[in-house]
């Protein structure tokens, strides 16, 4: 596979099976080092599936996916954290009977340094989580769930940041803070994020480029700039 230049993360002729259903055909996808690229589609069309492989916890039936020039299919699932992917799943995935601070410090063990320097970058990127540091993470509101997840994601200090739907069950105003967040990561340190989202005005706000799944297939891709309404009506109205 010819990788594309500048790509930090390339999946090229990617197919999965459920069953005997063929969900992902031949999926070619690229996110540039430094983007933020956000993964569109209807619900059922492969998004989180396609997520999954790209962190081995679905199988592939055949193709290839690179991350930093390093092929990642023939890596376990638990390498990917190490190899510089950070990432939060649908539905956050949290341990709720565990603190805010426990949540976190699991992370931390998880770095080859195990030095808990990298909680006051967290905690200054969400000052809600050492308020809360000793409340059960099942106890924190779906919002500040999310920010434990990111945050426990960065404690790691990946180069690719993978979100799925960040924003799903997140009331308005937290919704916003995580777009300046993702947006600060990105713009300001340099984070590559890859993201599926299904809200267009945040995903406009948040993303430089776009790509559409749809039933499969990659249909669209470009910058954020160039999705036109056509595109929309086409591929992501319900």
């Amino acid at each position: 596979m010819n990788q594309i230049a500048g790509s930090l993360l390339q999946v090229s002729g990617l197919n999965q099976f459920y069953g005997g259903s063929h969900i992902l055909w031949d999926v070619n996808l690229d996110v540039p080092e430094g983007s933020c690229v956000c993964l569109m589609g209807r619900n059922g069309m492969g998004k989180t599936t396609l997520l999954k492989c790209v962190m081995g916890l679905l199988p592939a039936s055949d193709g290839d996916v690179t991350f930093a020039d390093k092929p990642l299919l023939t890596q376990p699932a638990e390498a990917r954290a190490g190899l510089g992917i950070g990432y939060v799943p649908q539905g956050r995935e949290i341990f709720p009977l565990l603190s805010v601070e426990e949540n976190l410090q699991l992370a931390v063990s998880c770095r080859r340094d195990r030095s808990p320097a990298i909680l006051q970058r967290v905690y200054e990127i969400f000052p809600v989580l050492k308020q809360m540091g000793r409340r059960r993470g099942g106890d924190l509101s779906g919002g500040q769930q999310q920010q434990l997840a990111i945050g426990r994601a960065l404690v790691l200090e990946p180069r690719l940041l993978i979100l799925d739907e960040p924003t799903e069950g997140i009331q308005p105003n937290i919704v916003r803070e995580i777009g300046d967040i993702i947006i600060r990561l990105n713009r300001e340190q340099g984070l590559t994020v890859l993201l599926v989202e299904q809200k267009l005005p945040f995903a406009r706000r948040v993303a430089t480029d776009f790509r559409i799944i749809e039933k499969g297939r990659i249909v669209a891709a470009d910058s954020i700039d160039n999705l036109t309404d056509d595109l929309t009506r086409r591929h992501l109205t319900v």
